[in-house]
């Protein structure tokens, strides 16, 4: 008997470049990518946009490096910050992550610092660019 977790389902040939099949057939290959099933991807993102502080999103960013190996930075943006736009949301390369995932966590990141607009400010503040108010 299979007790592996359910796995995402591939995405129609030709339409993905998250290389899912080529990291299956990696002996040793990290797959917990592969755990994020449609169902939990909503999950993530509905408890992204709801994040409550800063500290709330780094758990966050730490939780989803630690049981998918997703890195994720979020940080001020190279030209001025004026709205959550901004703010940049980058991910490390990696295989088995659905190039339709990436904007959909960015998003939901940008929805919960507009609910949440001091987190902003807290995070701008971190980089030190509102030290000399």
């Amino acid at each position: 008997m299979n007790n592996l977790p359910p796995l995402r389902q591939s995405c129609p040939p030709g339409t993905c470049t998250c290389r899912r099949d080529e990291l299956l057939e990696t002996p040793g290959a990290d797959v917990r990518i592969l755990m994020l099933t449609r169902h939990e991807e909503r999950r993530l993102l509905e408890r992204l946009e709801s994040v409550q502080s800063l500290d709330d999103l780094e758990r966050l960013q730490q939780r989803m490096y630690d049981q998918l190996g997703i890195r994720m930075t979020v940080a001020p943006g190279h030209n001025e910050v004026r709205s959550m736009r901004g703010i940049a949301i980058e991910f490390a390369e990696q295989p088995g992550l659905c190039r339709k995932t990436r904007p959909a966590i960015a998003a939901a990141v940008r929805r919960g610092l507009e609910k949440q607009p001091e987190i902003a400010w807290r995070l701008l503040d971190a980089y030190d660019l509102l030290g000399g108010l």
